[in-house]
């Protein structure tokens, strides 16, 4: 299939500096968690961006010295030229096919706590460092001024060496020292360098025009720019500096990449932003302020959106990362028309999770992400099958539809057998929550793929019994049947049942979704701590119940921190009115008063009408048991999913995609496909 034309302006070639770039889609800097720690990885992964049409293709923000040092995250790392090599990689990758690559050059400022190097960290005035670690920052001298422009000069020197087409200057996210100079809530400086806006923009221009004039005859020149910080007058604000900002500097750069700060809110949630383009009132001026072109993300998915973007003069240049991860190959699937086939994001931000927890990159929609060097993965492309025998996949759900589509694809028939009257599993419930609604991709991508395969047959309202399975005589066999929240309490903070519960008769997620109806006053009690504990309590509120949100962790819904949403999601409970309390465990229970204790032993009671508990599930897999006592009936018997251990969608997806790609492998099922990145030994 051909493209539609009205998606032509998109592969447009753009002129970006002194180079020109084959389309106007973009994959802006982005973190993945595998940087100087993975370079084979980090190279991989950006690789397959490249061969999916991306025009440009950037690696993640890039430590320019060891008094930068964001330890123990996996950035990139170019202290000195012992680091090219490792780059090298990456864009030697992404030039075979077709791409530019960019480098995000970054000085973290009082952001970098120097674990590793153990550098006193630095800032434009003594200030304590961001995050945790009991340390401050010193004051930055004029010589360390003078410094940080040289070490600016000698990283885009070797950015150049390492095969980079555009080098980046960044003053975003307030992850970087140019950014603090900015803001007078940082620099209390009374120098050329501090006080007015012209002195504290002017680190930022000289490290503009140091860069450019190093290397700004062969490279591109970006300037990474957050326009507002949504946090009023004490960060940057459209209606305050920002414009002034950017007509002081129009001209300087080859490219401006705009945004929103700070990361929680450049990356938003679908849940707190629900449509695409949504940072457009913020970024749109920009384009009007240069000549030079204007790269900005939105999550964007739709080429409808990305086009009106072009024509209305908000973009130049269509930016993406959470969506380049989704699909990398988006780009190239409108130029063939197949539209349809975009495997969309969902908002839900397990990707930048997994960076916050110093890991490599993960995502729902796409398990194959950070695994392209690893096992050998590709978004595209999947071995056949090792023979011509059937397949039979019993659930429905994430894991059951990744592992058929993935068999599908392999070549293999595949029977999707499904207990209830429609595909999804959890996807059906979880994504009707408020803000939820993107989750439904998960199924509806699958659902779409699965109904253009020939080999695969659905089988629905099909609740299969052990003997039915093995009557079948299928030799391969998938069980995806899920898992269900218990009712006795037994999580993270309780390894036992919790005396008394069952006298109240709980509820839990599952009773909530098949349609039961709580009391006027409800409380929750979540030791799950992700998202699902936050989520009902909005919806039981917005239906008129009184909520009581209690957990054991000191946050609600704590572990959303590395999603970056938690703020927004105690904010949100708050001004709905729902009373929270942090840690604090169930200590009693009867009917109508549960007893509460802090970890300072402080006692409190709650009143309630109902409690729903949301602590653990149980996994669904007495199915698969009764099948184990017919193990030697089978060529392949496997749990996935939650089934075999309940997790997240996306590792209900992974476990799915992995037992397709590894079925009738030989030998040990989990460690054959693993390459390892092993440092070398002078």
């Amino acid at each position: 299939m051909a493209r539609d034309p009205k998606y032509d302006i998109l592969f447009e070639p753009i002129r970006i500096g002194p180079l020109t770039a084959r389309n106007r889609f973009y994959q802006v800097p982005h973190c993945n968690g595998l940087g100087h720690g993975h370079p084979r990885s980090e190279a991989a992964n950006r690789e397959i961006k490249a061969e999916g049409g991306w025009g440009v293709v950037c690696t993640q923000e890039v430590e320019i010295h060891p008094t930068s040092d964001v330890s123990p995250f996996f950035e990139g790392r170019l202290w000195d030229d012992r680091d090219i090599p490792q780059h090298r990689l990456m864009t030697d990758a992404a030039h075979e096919h077709g791409a530019l690559t960019g480098i995000e050059l970054l000085h973290s400022g009082f952001h970098a706590a120097n674990m590793y190097s153990r550098i006193a960290p630095m800032a434009p005035s003594p200030i304590v460092i961001d995050g945790e670690y009991p340390r401050q920052a010193r004051g930055m001298s004029r010589r360390d001024i003078r410094d940080l422009r040289r070490w600016h000069v000698e990283a885009a020197l070797r950015a150049r060496a390492a095969g980079y087409d555009i080098i980046y200057v960044y003053a975003g996210h307030d992850l970087s020292v140019l950014q603090h100079f900015m803001k007078p809530l940082y620099n209390q400086r009374s120098d050329e360098y501090g006080g007015s806006l012209e002195n504290r923009v002017r680190l930022t221009k000289e490290v503009l025009i140091d860069v450019k004039e190093a290397v700004g005859d062969t490279c591109a020149i970006a300037f990474r720019f957050a326009t507002d910080e949504l946090i009023g007058e004490d960060g940057l604000q459209v209606s305050g500096e920002s414009q002034d900002i950017v007509g002081m500097l129009a001209e300087l750069p080859d490219l401006w990449d705009v945004n929103i700060a700070d990361w929680s809110n450049d990356s938003s949630t679908a849940r707190f932003e629900p449509s695409e383009g949504y940072q457009e009132s913020y970024t749109s001026f920009v384009k009007s302020m240069t000549s030079k072109p204007v790269v900005g993300v939105g999550r964007f998915t739709s080429a409808d959106t990305m086009v009106s973007q072009i024509k209305r003069g908000v973009l130049d240049i269509i930016g993406a990362a959470r969506p380049s991860i989704a699909d990398p190959f988006l780009p190239r699937k409108i130029d063939e028309g197949r539209i349809e086939d975009i495997r969309e994001c969902i908002g839900c931000n397990i990707c930048v999770s997994q960076d916050n927890l110093a890991a490599p990159i993960r995502c729902t929609q796409n398990p194959t992400q950070g695994e392209e060097w690893k096992l050998g993965w590709h978004p595209e492309r999947i071995e056949g099958a090792a023979s011509d025998d059937p397949v039979l996949v019993i659930g429905a759900g994430p894991a059951g539809l990744e592992a058929s589509l993935a068999l599908a694809n392999r070549g293999y028939a595949v029977m999707l057998a499904e207990a209830s009257e429609a595909l999804g599993g959890r996807i059906n419930h979880e994504s009707e929550l408020p803000g939820f609604s993107s989750y439904g991709r998960v199924r509806d991508y699958r659902e779409y793929q699965l109904s253009q395969k020939p080999n695969v047959d659905i089988y629905l309202d099909n609740r299969l019994s052990a003997d039915d399975v093995v009557a079948l005589e299928i030799p391969h066999v998938l069980v995806a049947t899920g898992a269900h929240w218990r009712r006795d309490g037994i999580g993270r903070a309780h390894l036992r049942p919790i005396d008394g519960l069952e006298q109240v008769n709980p509820l839990t997620p599952d009773d909530l979704f098949a349609g039961a109806e709580p009391g006027p006053r409800v409380m929750i009690y979540d030791d799950d701590r992700y998202y699902l504990g936050g989520a009902l309590a909005e919806m039981l509120q917005q239906r008129g119940h009184q909520v009581c949100l209690v957990t054991p962790d000191v946050r609600v819904s704590n572990w959303t921190s590395h999603t970056l949403e938690q703020a927004k999601i105690e904010t949100r409970l708050l001004d709905l009115g729902i009373e929270i309390i942090v840690s604090h465990e169930i200590d009693e229970i009867e009917a109508g008063r549960a007893r509460l204790e802090s970890n300072l032993r402080q006692q409190r009671e709650v009143e309630f009408d109902s409690i729903v508990m949301i602590t653990s599930r149980i996994a669904h897999d007495e199915l698969y048991q009764a099948l184990l006592a017919n193990e030697d009936r089978f060529a392949t018997l496997r749990a996935i999913g939650d089934c075999h251990a309940p997790g997240t969608v996306a590792a209900a997806v992974y476990d799915g995609h992995y037992a397709a790609r590894g079925l009738q492998r030989e030998g040990d099922f989990y460690a054959p496909l693993y390459s390892r990145e092993l440092p070398a030994l002078d």
